[in-house]
C-alpha cells in the first residue's frame, strides 16, 4: 500500500560515489530539514571491487563507510527526525549490509526497519545467460568465458514496495543511480507505473543529485564563482506532486545553485537526451528548463516520458590481463624530450628482456608527460615545460613481466636521461588486474525481484510496464532545426575559445565519454549549432577517439549533447590512459577555437 500522497517531498543526497566525504550525511540529517536521504555508492568498477572483496570474505562487497559514516553515527538522529534512508551500498551483498546496518542501529539503542532488495546479481546464472547467447550492447562481443560481477540495472518500483511495506531503510544491489531518489518520490505521491511524464521527472530530478555537490557548483565550468568549498552544500530538492522540483542546499553551506550548475549535472553521463533509457521509464530531458527561483535556488520542470524498454541492462565485469602505473618527475630544460626520451628508453630495455624471458610484448604502453599536455595531443602549447611528470602505463597477458617493468624505473635516474627526481609513492608500482566492462540486454521477464524485510520475502510483479520496444524500436522524434546558423560564421572574421560562449559538463559510460555543451546566452546557439558539430569535435579529439561522434539537441538549455564512442582506451580500471573517466574532456572542449563576427569577438573581450 502506497503512502498518501503528499503535496511536497525533501530528498538530499549525501553520497555520489564510494569515498564521498564523510561530512554531507550529518549536514543533511542536521540542517537538511530532509524526508528521505538517499546515497548512490555504485560505480562499473565498484561492483568487479565489491566482487573481488566477497570471494575473499563471505560477509564483505559492500560500501562499508554507508555504515560507518552514516548509519553508526547518525542512526539515533535519523531515528527521530523520521527519516527514510535509502541506499545502494548494498552493492554485490546486500544482505550482509543490511546485518551490519542492524547491529549499528542495536548499538545506537534504536530500532529501524531495514529492507534489501534482491535479484539484480546475475552472475550465479551466467552460464544460462550464455546459452541465450547474450551480446555486448556495442560490439557484439560474447560473454567473456570468466567474469568477475553480473548485475542488472533494477529500477525505482521496488524501492517504493519496500517503503510501502513499512521499510526505515531500504538497501538495493545494483540500480540505476537515480532509482534511489525515483522510488523515493513514487511511494510519497503513489506514482504509478503509467505516470511517465511524472517518472521521467522523478528520473531527472534523480540524476541531477545523484552525484552529490556535482550539481551545487562542484566540477563547475566556471568554478571561481564557487564560493566555499571547503564547506560545499549537499543538494536538497523539494519535489511537487508532478515531478518539477526545486533545488536547494542546507543554509550556511557553501557552494553554487544556479541553472547553468544544474543544466551542466543534467549533461553528465548521458547519450541521446531524447532517450534516457532507465528500467521504469524512457526520459526525454530536451525540453527540460532550468529557473533561478531564489538564491542558490533553482526550479526544474519539463521532462517527458515514454514507456519502458523490455530489457535490463545488465553490467558485467570480466578480468583481461594485468596493468602497471608508475609515474615519476623529471625536471630542467628540455623537460618534456628528456621524459619521453627516459620513458622510451625503459620499454625499449623491458621490450628486450621480455623476448630474453619468453614473455611476450605488451599489449599496450601508454606514455603521457604530464605537464606537457600529453591529453591534449597536437593541442598541446607547453612543449617548453621545466618540470614534467611521467607516466608510463602499460598492460600484459603475464604479471611477471609488468613487475619487471616496474623494478627498471628507478635505475634510469642513475643511468638515464638527466633530471629524473625519483618516482612517486614507497617503493615499486605492483602490478593490478585489468577488468573490463561488457554492457548488455537482458529481457525483464528473466530477472525475478524480491524484498527481504522482517524475514519474511515480498515478490514482486514484473518490472514497469513495457511499451514492448526493444532499444532499437524507440519511437524518438527528430529533433527541432534552428534557423538558418550559416550567417553566424559566413561574417566571422575572428576566433575566441568555446567557453566564452558556452558551459560543459563531461563523463563516462564504458569506454565512450561524452560531451554536454550550451549557450552563455540564447543568441549563441547559432554559432555553436554551425561551429561545434560532430565532425569538428572528432577532428579535436582525433588523438583520443577510435569510434565515430554523435550529437543532439537541447533546446531546453540551448545546448548539445555528444558521444565520443571509443574515446577511454576501454574505459574505468581497463584503462591506462590519463583521464579515463572523461573528466576533463569538456575542459578541453572549451578550448576549442570557434568562429565568430568582429563584433561579437570585441564585445567579449571587453
Amino acid at each position: 500500500m502506497m503512502a498518501a500522497p503528499k503535496s511536497t517531498v525533501r530528498v538530499g543526497c549525501h553520497s555520489g560515489f564510494w569515498g564521498d566525504t564523510e561530512t554531507a550525511a550529518a549536514q543533511l540529517v542536521r540542517h537538511g530539514d530532509v524526508d528521505y536521504l538517499v546515497s548512490d555508492y555504485l560505480a562499473e568498477v565498484t561492483m568487479s571491487i565489491m566482487a573481488a572483496q566477497k570471494q575473499r570474505n563471505p560477509q564483505a562487497g559492500y560500501a562499508t563507510d554507508f555504515v560507518s559514516v552514516v548509519m553508526g553515527p547518525l542512526a539515533r538522529e535519523i531515528a527521530d527526525r523520521k527519516i527514510k534512508v535509502i541506499t545502494n551500498a548494498g552493492g554485490v551483498n546486500p544482505q550482509a549490509c543490511r546485518d551490519a546496518v542492524l547491529k549499528a542501529c542495536e548499538a545506537a539503542g534504536v530500532r529501524l526497519k531495514v529492507a534489501v532488495v534482491m535479484g539484480d546479481d546475475l552472475a550465479p546464472r551466467a552460464e544460462e545467460l550464455r546459452g541465450r547467447d547474450i551480446r555486448e550492447m556495442d560490439t557484439g562481443d560474447a560473454l567473456p568465458a570468466r567474469i568477475a560481477s553480473m548485475n542488472a540495472y533494477l529500477g525505482g518500483f521496488p524501492i517504493a514496495r519496500a517503503l510501502a511495506e513499512g521499510a526505515d531503510v531500504v538497501i538495493t544491489g545494483r540500480c540505476v543511480d537515480s532509482a534511489v531518489t525515483l522510488g523515493a518520490l513514487i511511494h510519497a505521491f503513489g506514482w504509478t507505473m503509467d505516470d511517465h511524464d511524472r517518472l521521467a521527472a522523478g528520473t531527472l530530478c534523480g540524476h541531477i543529485i545523484e552525484c552529490g555537490a556535482q550539481c551545487n557548483g562542484g566540477n563547475f565550468t566556471d568554478w571561481r564563482l564557487v564560493p566555499d568549498y571547503d564547506n560545499i552544500g549537499f543538494p536538497v530538492v523539494e519535489v511537487e506532486r508532478d515531478g518539477s522540483f526545486v533545488l536547494g542546499k542546507p543554509d550556511g553551506t557553501g557552494g553554487l545553485i544556479t541553472p547553468a550548475t544544474v543544466a551542466e549535472q543534467m549533461l553528465y553521463e548521458i547519450g541521446d537526451p531524447r532517450a534516457y533509457i532507465v528500467p521504469d521509464v524512457v526520459c526525454d530531458f530536451t525540453g527540460a528548463t532550468y529557473q533561478q527561483v531564489g538564491k542558490d535556488r533553482v526550479r526544474v520542470s519539463g521532462a517527458k516520458g515514454r514507456p519502458p524498454t523490455d530489457s535490463y541492462k545488465v553490467s558485467t565485469t570480466w578480468p583481461d590481463g594485468y596493468k602497471l602505473s608508475t609515474i615519476f618527475m623529471l625536471g630542467g630544460r628540455e623537460a618534456v624530450a628528456k621524459g619521453q626520451a627516459s620513458a622510451d628508453a625503459i620499454i625499449k630495455k623491458t621490450r628486450r628482456l621480455f623476448r630474453e624471458k619468453n614473455l611476450g610484448d605488451y599489449r599496450d604502453v601508454s606514455i603521457e608527460i604530464i605537464g606537457g599536455e600529453a591529453t591534449y595531443g597536437p593541442h598541446a602549447r607547453t612543449q617548453d615545460s621545466r618540470e614534467v611528470v611521467v607516466k608510463i602505463a602499460a598492460r600484459h597477458d603475464q604479471k611477471e613481466a609488468l613487475a619487471l617493468l616496474g623494478r627498471e624505473i628507478a635505475p634510469m635516474s642513475t643511468g638515464g636521461v638527466v633530471g629524473m627526481t625519483g618516482s612517486f609513492g614507497a617503493g615499486r608500482v605492483s602490478p593490478s588486474p585489468v577488468i573490463r566492462m561488457f554492457s548488455c540486454l537482458v529481457p525483464k521477464t528473466l530477472v525475478p525481484v524480491t524484498i527481504e524485510l522482517d524475514g519474511r520475502t515480498i515478490a514482486l510483479e514484473p518490472a514497469a510496464k513495457s511499451g514492448g520496444f526493444t532499444m532499437d524500436q524507440l519511437p524518438i522524434e527528430a529533433p527541432p532545426l534552428l534557423s538558418p546558423a550559416t550567417s553566424a560564421v559566413t561574417v566571422a572574421s575572428a576566433t575566441v575559445p568555446l567557453i566564452a560562449l558556452a558551459y560543459g559538463r563531461s563523463g563516462d559510460k564504458g569506454d565512450n565519454a561524452n560531451i554536454g555543451i550550451f549557450a552563455r546566452r540564447p543568441e549563441y546557439e547559432p554559432i555553436l549549432d554551425a561551429e561545434v558539430t560532430e565532425e569538428a569535435v572528432a577532428r579535436y579529439f582525433a588523438h583520443r577517439i577510435e569510434g565515430r561522434v554523435s550529437r543532439w539537441r537541447l533546446p531546453g538549455i540551448h545546448g548539445f549533447n555528444f558521444l565520443l564512442r571509443q574515446a577511454l582506451g576501454g574505459g574505468g580500471m581497463a584503462s591506462i590512459k590519463a583521464d579515463p573517466l572523461a573528466k576533463a574532456f569538456a575542459q578541453m572542449l572549451l578550448d576549442m577555437p570557434v568562429r565568430v563576427p568582429a563584433a561579437l569577438a570585441k564585445e567579449l573581450a571587453a
